[in-house]
């Protein structure tokens, strides 16, 4: 895109001609041209991925990818076979000594061609019974009560409708049918 962009330019076509061909914002093109003006069409040269560079060598990433197909269990987690975010996070600190937040480690499984797994949630012994019958004796007692299902007006400015008022209620005699 900014290669296209160099090539305009040096046709002479103004920056928002070029926004408009490229379909890019007019802040883009202007500091397009402007680096095009002090650097030529290799100020305007792609610098490679933006972002902080990985921390683990290209080797610490053959060694990753080796400890991550031997699987959990030969790492000390033998509950499930499935590598989570956290997990790795926490090999890469232990095999490495480098820190890697949940989400760093996640871009990196991506990298390497690996998916985070979200194990079940739910334990093996769960008792389904207990679950439902606690539902039904406590969860009726402990949870509050909702919005009422009457109907009621949101708007500040315009009140409900005065037809289920009592005709006492302040108000209630204010609104008159327009004909």
């Amino acid at each position: 895109m900014r290669m296209r962009a160099a090539e305009l330019f040096e046709q002479k076509i103004k920056p928002p001609e070029v926004a408009r061909r490229l379909r890019v914002s007019l802040k883009s093109a202007y500091q397009w041209h402007q680096l095009w003006r002090d650097g030529g069409r290799e100020a305007l040269a792609s610098r490679g991925p933006s972002g902080s560079r990985c921390r683990l060598s290209p080797r610490c990433l053959e060694k990753l990818a080796g400890y991550l197909e031997q699987g959990p269990a030969a790492h000390g987690w033998v509950d499930d076979q499935v590598w989570t975010a956290a997990r790795v996070a926490t090999l890469i600190g232990r095999k490495f000594h480098v820190s890697y937040s949940v989400s760093g480690a996640t871009r990196l499984m991506h990298r390497l061609g690996f998916s985070p797994q979200v194990p079940a949630r739910r334990v093996a012994e769960r008792d389904e019974q207990a679950v439902n019958a606690w539902k039904e004796a406590t969860w009726a007692e402990v949870k509050e009560p909702g919005r009422p299902a009457e109907a009621t007006s949101a708007s500040r400015t315009k009140p409900g409708s005065p037809v289920g008022r009592p005709k006492d209620a302040p108000g209630a005699g204010a609104a008159t049918r327009r004909s």
